[in-house]
């Protein structure tokens, strides 16, 4: 633990480091009684947040041709407390205020009408501007006086709050019992608020006033993106702060990150870049400013996936159209229709364009047509370059002020369509945003757009918590003969779902054998069974995808899970119906419970003639397809459907689609059974890494898993060190699932001997068989823990991470003998919550006995299933090796 250091501490040094390093003035507004004014704000109501005089100075400095009476006006209209509007709303209203001016009339020296912007902040010469750090700030609210510990303040109006706590204090705290509180009592605060700042010395995390606790964000890196980061050392020596005083409160940087890394998406939403994109974003805009001298090669933006990379786009070409004169038109090119429209309606919903601006060709000819035009924003498929073989692309555009951006430069980008692109654009500037290095380690992207323009790999993002750790579990069926030796060729077939009969023709001649055991029905059978086993059973019950090798191969998976599963259900109704335990029964029709709900769907693409070729199979394609193409009674679509939390569409089948450019945060589990390698795999497996704040039954989404039943993990390895660390770090970014259980006993055992050391006899108490009966004992433990109220907390965090790491194994800890010792822990932290809340100890008792039943008693189905998965599949566990 690192030495203690006070909320005072952290509020002297960062004041001292913002005034001696950055030029802020510093105002200590603390008065002994609240409501006195006499507290140097100069404030004439203790509900005022914006210090009227000193932006009026800035206002009529920064505007020597504009009237005071004008001026006089656009202060009423940015004082206007606009109770009417939501906070966000009127966040976002101000915030245009502030970027682009606020807009008055007035009459010239020639009595004529005049229409000017009054501008409140100097976005180009930050010295022109003052700053100010305002400490102990007494603000009055609805009910009664709120004082926020820091506020940074730039020509007189708050942008940062920055709230402050002890570093022994879980800086959640400061978000759900300070910041959550402020909002509601004091929103008059936010309304010019550009960002959040809350740290307790040893952690840090920036975020936006709409942002829940999980997408609130470390900020550890000033300048450098790669920079290593030695997070041990920042949390003893309680650093954490040093990265957002150098990386974003430095007048420059700041002035840029307000003026040019806010967005609100669809008015809802308030979303803000976080250190990597605010870092890579600029390298990139640096890099465009040399475009001439760069021949037009811009580089290659490598950001992983789940780190942002479609708000990446928005934000540089954001900057550009803001910061640069000229007109520019930006051409989006991808290679996938999902990722053109996600695209399109990223920048779409951030008002980044227009419907009016932005251009969507339906085709070839139309897309030829607009880039020939001059629209601010083209959005296209690669494939729309294509043009008959023997003939000469034409040229479409001379322009030198064309920038393409082309997302997930896969493989297609350097053959001929790119060469058309190329022709056809000849003076355009070339910028590639990829989640993977486009070619691993060989990096020929060189050639076509330059170096590597900025680096954020897998590792980073999980280190950051910009994504969650993932794990996987190989579950291989005994009776697949793998071929190790599979060649390139048989990869990239695989890679396109919609297979010419002459790749069909190929695949099934020369790769017969391989294709004929992924495919054998007694296989596939086996691993819908451990599916229909596995998925109710998990700790997160987030959304599933099942990764089958083609699209035959999905709907017959479908198929076998669904008929399997209603197996299950009435397996566990005859269970139910036999069992005299009230325990197990109440845990078994949760079970059933949750089995009905879940809604199953295939997702893959068109193909002319499908219903014929999927007949000639013995399978039917045409309800899959109504579905696919369904809207709902709200107008919502398949996809929609899926990414929605609460909707009961839970797990689908998949042979390529959805596995690149999707974003589905509940999805925490994907089953592969299809050979994969390289950008592929990383891709796809960076499906199940996003970060949710989607609570199930209260836990919490902490990792993704991966359960592997082809072995494509042979190559993960490689892609690993090609495609997610980009370095020499010697540790895996996605580990085994044993390392879950390592981690759990881990955990456990430094909860003992916490309570241990604080005379809180825990491990000794399990000895006896009644050990959950024994109230009195617990009773004294929870005396023991409510007299210190950091031992209580410190307890509480070995309590949630025992959770959460128990709820991460399942359902392979079922039976492994760790119920009772997280049962113990759970107790004690219900038995103490149940004297600081007056809750009922009956109900937690309750909540404890299913957890031993789940953990212990294994039933008639389980036991069933345990047996088969021992016969039939290898565990391949390294410990075990």
């Amino acid at each position: 633990m690192p030495n203690f250091i006070s909320e005072d501490q952290i509020e002297q040094a960062l004041v001292q480091k913002l005034q001696h390093r950055h030029g802020f003035d510093v105002l200590d507004c603390h008065t002994d009684n609240a409501e006195d004014l006499d507290d140097g704000s100069n404030r004439a109501s203790k509900r005022d947040v914006i210090l009227i005089d000193r932006v009026r100075d800035a206002a009529l400095r920064l505007n020597p041709d504009i009237p005071r009476e004008a001026i006089e006006g656009a202060l009423e209209k940015l004082c206007e407390r606009r109770q009417a509007m939501t906070l966000i709303a009127a966040n976002q209203e101000i915030y245009g205020l502030l970027r682009d001016g606020i807009p008055v009339t007035f009459d010239n020296a020639q009595g004529q009408s005049q229409q000017e912007r009054v501008r409140l902040l100097d976005f180009n010469v930050p010295g022109n501007n003052r700053y100010l750090a305002v400490t102990q700030l007494w603000i009055k609210g609805e009910r009664g006086f709120r004082r926020p510990d820091v506020l940074l303040y730039v020509n007189g109006i708050p942008l940062v709050f920055i709230e402050l706590k002890n570093s022994n204090v879980k800086l959640r705290n400061a978000y759900d019992d300070n910041l959550t509180y402020y909002k509601a009592e004091i929103p008059q605060l936010f309304l010019t608020n550009a960002f959040c700042v809350l740290s307790n010395a040893v952690e840090t995390r920036v975020g936006s006033i709409t942002a829940q606790w999980e997408h609130y964000f470390n900020w550890l890196r000033a300048d450098d993106e790669k920079q290593k980061i030695d997070r041990a050392a920042i949390r003893a020596q309680g650093t954490s702060l040093e990265g957002v005083i150098e990386g974003l409160l430095p007048q420059q940087k700041l002035l840029d990150y307000v003026e040019n890394f806010v967005l609100y998406y669809k008015d809802t939403q308030k979303i803000i870049a976080q250190n990597h994109q605010f870092i890579g974003v600029n390298r990139a805009y640096d890099v465009f400013l040399k475009r001439e001298e760069l021949a037009g090669k811009l580089g290659v933006f490598w950001h992983t996936q789940g780190s942002g990379k479609s708000f990446s786009m928005i934000f540089y070409a954001r900057k550009i159209f803001r910061k640069q004169t000229g007109n520019f038109t930006f051409v989006v090119v991808t290679d996938r229709d999902d990722l053109d429209g996600q695209i399109y309606r990223n920048f779409l919903n951030t008002r980044t364009v227009s419907e009016a601006e932005a251009a969507q060709p339906k085709n070839s000819e139309e897309m030829r047509k607009f880039l020939g035009q001059n629209k601010r924003i083209v959005f296209t498929l690669i494939q729309k370059f294509r043009w008959d073989k023997g003939r000469e692309y034409p040229e479409l555009s001379a322009r030198n002020d064309i920038i393409v951006i082309v997302d997930e430069a896969h493989r297609t980008q350097y053959k001929s369509l790119a060469e058309n692109m190329r022709k056809g654009l000849p003076r355009a500037n070339y910028l590639a945003f990829t989640g993977t290095p486009l070619l691993g380690r060989e990096r020929k992207t060189n050639a076509w757009f330059g170096g590597y323009v900025s680096e954020y790999n897998f590792q980073q993002s999980m280190d950051d918590g910009a994504t969650v750790p993932l794990f996987y579990q190989k579950r291989v069926p005994e009776v697949l003969i793998q071929n190790e030796g599979l060649s390139e060729e048989f990869y990239q077939i695989l890679e396109d779902e919609n297979l010419d009969e002459a790749q069909q023709a190929k695949l099934e001649k020369r790769f017969s054998t391989e294709i004929e055991v992924i495919k054998r029905d007694d296989r596939l059978e086996k691993i819908a069974r451990d599916i229909v086993y596995h998925f109710p059973r998990r700790g997160y019950l987030g959304k599933g995808l099942v990764v089958s090798v083609d699209k035959f191969t999905a709907v017959k998976m479908y198929d076998k899970v669904q008929r399997l599963w209603k197996e299950e259900i009435r397996s566990l109704k005859g269970i139910i119906s036999k069992t005299a335990s009230e325990i197990e029964k109440r845990r078994l029709e949760q079970r059933v419970e949750f089995m009905r709900a879940v809604e199953m769907a295939v997702v893959i693409s068109g193909d002319a003639g499908e219903e014929e070729k999927f007949a000639a199979q013995g399978l039917t394609i045409k309800p899959h397809r109504e579905r696919m193409d369904k809207l709902d009674e709200h107008g919502h679509d398949i996809e929609y459907n899926y990414k929605d939390p609460e909707h009961p569409l839970q797990l689908v089948f998949v042979c390529a689609m959805w596995l690149t450019g999707f974003d589905a945060p509940t999805l925490s589990t994907l089953y592969l059974d299809k050979p994969m390698q390289g950008h592929t795999l990383m891709q796809t497996i960076a499906r199940a890494n996003r970060v949710t704040s989607w609570k199930i039954n209260e836990v919490e989404k902490r990792n993704g898993e991966i359960v592997d039943y082809y072995n494509v993990f042979r190559n993960m390895k490689l892609a690993l060190k090609d495609y997610a660390q980009g370095g020499d770090e010697t540790e895996p970014p996605v580990k085994e699932k044993a390392e879950l259980f390592r981690l759990l006993d881990e955990a456990i055992e430094q909860g003992f001997a916490f309570c241990h050391e604080k005379a809180v006899a825990l491990r000794e108490v399990l000895g006896s068989d009644d050990v959950f009966k024994q109230v009195g004992r617990f009773e004294s433990f929870a005396n023991t823990l409510l007299a210190n109220d950091e031992w209580r907390r410190s307890f509480n965090v070995y309590e949630n991470t025992i959770t959460s790491l128990y709820e991460a194994c399942k359902p392979e800890v079922l039976g492994r003998g760790k119920g009772r010792e997280v049962a113990a822990f759970q107790y004690l932290r219900g038995v103490i919550e149940a004297h600081i809340e007056q809750k009922d100890i009956d109900a937690i008792s309750r909540k404890i006995a299913e957890l031993l039943d789940e953990s212990v008693v294994v039933d008639g189905v389980d036991a069933l299933k345990a047996q088969q998965n021992d016969a039939e599949y290898q565990i391949i566990d390294p410990a075990n090796k």
